[in-house]
């Protein structure tokens, strides 16, 4: 008796319609700085080549990122050590990818999103594009919900929503890390993603252990590219991280998608730029890093379903709020919180400068009540220090200003308010019990 079985061969046969039987091999005939130029090969932009430098040795991954007279530029995704002329270069047909899963949590990845330890197996998951489009805009949900960070100058004065995008803007040494660490640490999130873009190299560690803590490691996957690794693998860092974050979501998962610091990775996009023959523009800036910043910063965000909060840092130059790169972010983004070095070095940590800093979803996820505290609050900061100069050299006399005279009250108590330990937790209720405490005028 003959069986019949129906196999549904499309699927195969468009695999054979792409496959290249035969491949071109290329090989290198200059390296400028980090810039390869290769004869010989056809491949589009971004795709991955391996550049053969022995015969026993792994080959050397590169991207191509331009062309110019006839010659693909590729850039490496890795050290150059090796390569000499008429090395030979093959296209491998496809784009950079990571394999992803729950087994990512609890480990460090590089900037290529391999293991660095190497301790991982490299079976389980599933390849995942690391250039991926953001979500469709009509089919992103609405923001509606608190997503409580632990930090109570956030929570209670620039609370932020699940799916939000925020900018954490400060010069260097102020604390932009730690307080990444505080909310990774106290958040509320399902799956914490950490990318460490062009940082130093014992910062790794440090934020690891000391920031971070085995509790926020445990439901955490960390992307490292330092700073001594080669700009396109610092770029692919933040591409690689967006893409964890992004499959965790697709999981239906509230994912914290943490950055530190996008500046460093705009840093590294003016690199290729000016290899591939770019014009610097706005303070020596090409153009492609304002194009690759959105495409980059939109990614996160609501999807269909589940959720990417993201904190991102911008390391302002000379304290300067206004360079291009925090400019362009600003725009971008869904808030700002600001950190300076004034109340950094009057040992107010978080050095959160509640007036220079903003949640635009604030006003939509919280409650009328408490924004009416968060606004009287905010009212007193300003009002006092407007009078700072005065009440300092004495030159103020009690009674000639009723707000003036309630400023100076309870400054004291609103500093206490802000200011919060590393190690230290304030629940959502907690923050706002006190919060309503201090707009009322107790405590």
């Amino acid at each position: 008796m003959e069986v019949k079985v129906d196999i549904n061969l499309a699927p195969y046969k468009e695999r054979v319609n792409r496959a290249r039987v035969i491949k071109p091999i290329g090989k290198v005939t200059r390296v400028i700085g980090l810039m390869i130029e290769v004869q010989g090969i056809i491949a589009r932009i971004g795709e991955v080549c391996d550049i053969v430098v022995q015969e026993e040795a792994e080959p050397v991954r590169a991207e191509v990122v331009g062309f110019r007279d006839r010659h693909s530029l590729l850039m490496p995704l890795g050290e150059l050590r090796g390569i000499f002329p008429g090395s030979a270069v093959v296209p491998t047909g496809r784009n950079l990818t990571v394999k992803v899963g729950h087994h990512l949590l609890g480990k460090v990845l590089d900037g290529l999103g391999r293991p660095i330890d190497g301790a991982m197996d490299v079976g389980p998951g599933e390849e995942f594009p690391v250039d991926n489009r953001p979500p469709h805009p009509l089919k992103r949900q609405r923001i509606h919900t608190v997503l409580p960070t632990g930090v109570r100058a956030v929570d209670g004065l620039l609370t932020c929503g699940k799916g939000q995008r925020i900018g954490i803007f400060a010069g260097s040494g102020v604390g932009k890390s730690t307080l990444l660490g505080m909310i990774a640490r106290h958040g509320s999130a399902d799956v914490n993603v950490i990318a460490l873009i062009g940082e130093r190299g014992r910062e790794v560690l440090e934020f690891l252990e000391e920031d971070l803590g085995p509790a926020g490691m445990a439901r955490s996957v960390i992307v490292a590219a330092t700073s001594d690794q080669p700009a396109l693998v610092r770029l692919k860092g933040a591409f690689v991280a967006t893409a964890v974050a992004e499959y965790f979501r697709d999981q239906g998962l509230d994912v914290m998608l943490m950055m530190d610091s996008v500046t460093r990775f705009a840093m590294a996009q003016r690199e290729v730029g000016l290899a591939v023959g770019e014009p610097p523009a706005t303070k020596g800036y090409t153009p492609s890093v304002f194009a690759l910043l959105p495409k980059l910063l939109e990614r996160s965000g609501m999807g269909p379903k589940g959720s990417i909060t993201a904190f991102y840092t911008v390391l302002v130059d000379g304290d300067d709020l206004n360079e291009p790169i925090a400019d362009a972010v600003r725009g971008i983004l869904d808030g700002h919180i600001v950190l300076t070095r004034k109340l950094a070095a009057s040992n107010h940590y978080p050095a959160i400068d509640i007036l220079q800093s903003v949640s635009r979803l604030m006003p939509d996820i919280a409650s009328e009540e408490h924004k009416v505290q968060a606004g009287i609050i905010r009212d007193l900061l300003a009002t006092y220090i407007q009078s700072e100069d005065l009440i300092n050299i004495g030159a103020y006399v009690k009674g000639s200003n009723p707000k003036i005279d309630e400023a100076i009250e309870k400054h004291d108590r609103i500093i206490s308010f802000l200011k919060q330990s590393p190690s230290e937790y304030s629940g959502y209720e907690e923050t706002l019990n006190h919060l309503a405490a201090l707009a009322a005028g107790g405590r």
